[in-house]
Formats: structure tokens, sequence, C-alpha cells
């Protein structure tokens, strides 16, 4: 029975993989800052443990606590919506230390054993705001699009190992807490040269006939990371995405 290793599962994408995994009879290790059992239904399959991806401590702690693993996925992180020119420098560094050094981190934890074993599975969850050009969310997409550059060197460098990496691009979804953590941070309201755009922005956001992602999206993609070796190294995830990847060539 393969096992299974999933950042950021206390809500969204992360919590839908995770409950997919476990239907489908894997042994899943789900990890969350602040672990709460009641979240996934109970099972001898699963393994919820603590793991903050910007504490060391922390993913040595997790990963010795997992033991052996077929499957990483790295989709720990949060967003934020602002001006590049407003936003807080303290936001920006959290930022990249969560989405970006937080997947390097997780990466160089567990890559030795996929390495001494010759096999293993990485996917990496980034953004499909890194196939277009948006506005607001230039800091947030610079950190996934960070992560996509690290990954694609990553396939390379560990393709020789037996190890198999992977992408997955979601696109805008209602159904994670992106809005809930970005908002906090939004910057620009007040400001009479930005607030025209950010209205704008805001407004498509909340338009409700517009293609989305859902959470189960995301799952089935990463799903089919794991099982199928003939999977793309870069997966699209919800219609939203899938046409910006379409737009993208």
């Amino acid at each position: 029975m393969p096992t299974i290793l999933i950042t950021g599962c206390s809500s969204g994408f992360g919590l839908e993989t995770a409950r997919l995994f476990l239907d489908r009879d894997w042994k899943v290790v789900a990890t969350m800052r602040s672990p709460n059992a009641d979240l996934l239904p109970a099972s001898d399959n699963l393994q919820i443990l603590p793991l903050d991806v910007t504490d060391s401590a922390s993913i040595i702690s997790a990963v010795d606590a997992a033991g052996s693993i077929d499957v990483l996925v790295n989709n720990a992180g949060f967003g934020t919506v602002a001006p590049i020119e407003l936003i807080n420098p303290e936001t920006a560094r959290t930022l990249f230390e969560t989405n970006t050094l937080g997947t390097l981190a997780m990466l160089q934890a567990v890559l030795p054993q996929f390495r001494e074993r010759r096999a293993g599975i990485i996917i990496n969850v980034t953004s499909s705001v890194t196939l277009r050009i948006l506005p607001l969310v230039g800091i947030y997409r610079a950190s996934k699009a960070a992560v996509n550059a690290l990954t694609e060197s990553l396939a390379i460098e560990v393709e020789p190992f037996g190890v198999r990496v992977h992408i997955i691009l979601p696109g805008a979804s209602p159904e994670t807490s992106f809005a809930v953590s970005a908002m906090p941070h939004l910057r620009g309201l007040d400001n009479p040269d930005h607030a025209p755009l950010i209205e704008s922005m805001m407004a498509q956001f909340r338009m409700s006939d517009r293609p989305v992602t859902h959470a189960a999206d995301v799952a089935n993609a990463v799903w089919q990371a794991a099982t199928d070796p003939t999977a793309p190294f870069r997966i699209a995830a919800g219609k939203d995405a899938e046409e910006w990847m379409t737009q993208a060539g």
C-alpha cells in the first residue's frame, strides 16, 4: 500500500486530496500547522501530523514521524492581493518563505530517501496565474513561478534516480481559503490611483458565471500525477486553468 505525504491539509486542495487518496486505499500522511482530526474520517491508513513548512525543526519531526513515503505533495501556501508598489515587505518575505522556501525545505527533507530507494514522486502545487500576466498578484505569482522554475531543474536532476516530478497548476477556486488569507494583505482601496483597478479585478473575481477550479479538480490532478507514469510534467487543474494553459501554448 503506497504512502503519500501532503502539506497544507487543513482546507481546500490539500484536504480534498487527502480524502481522495484515503478513499482509494492509500496510506495518507496529512500535515497541518494546527492538526485537527475532525477534518478527515478516522482510518488506520491516516496519520495527521503537525507541520509548519517555514520551521526546519517542524519539518524534520514530521518527516521522521511519517517514515517511508512514496509521494510528496507540496501544497501548503498562501496568497496575497495588492499592487506591487504597496505590498508590505514583511508580507512579501513571508510569502516567499512559505510558498517557495517552504517547498524547497520539504524537498530537501524527503529527497534523500527517494534517491536512496531510487524511487519516489514529487508533486508541487503552484498556480495557473504563472501562465499569464495579471495585476495585483505579482508577488504571489512570483513566489509560485519560482517553484515552477525550481521544479523544472529538479526534474532533470532526479530523473537518473528514478524519481518522477510534476507541477499542478490550479485556477481560481472559491472553495479554498485563498481569499480569506489574501484579503487581510490587500492595500490600495483608499488610493485613488490604485482603487479603480482593484475594484475592477474584485468584480471579476465575484462573477458567478466564470469558469473556476474545484478542490476535486486538484485532487484528481494529483491522483493522475501520482498513479500515471505517462502523466504530463505540467497538469492544469480546473476549467479556468485548462483554458489558460491552452492560451499560453
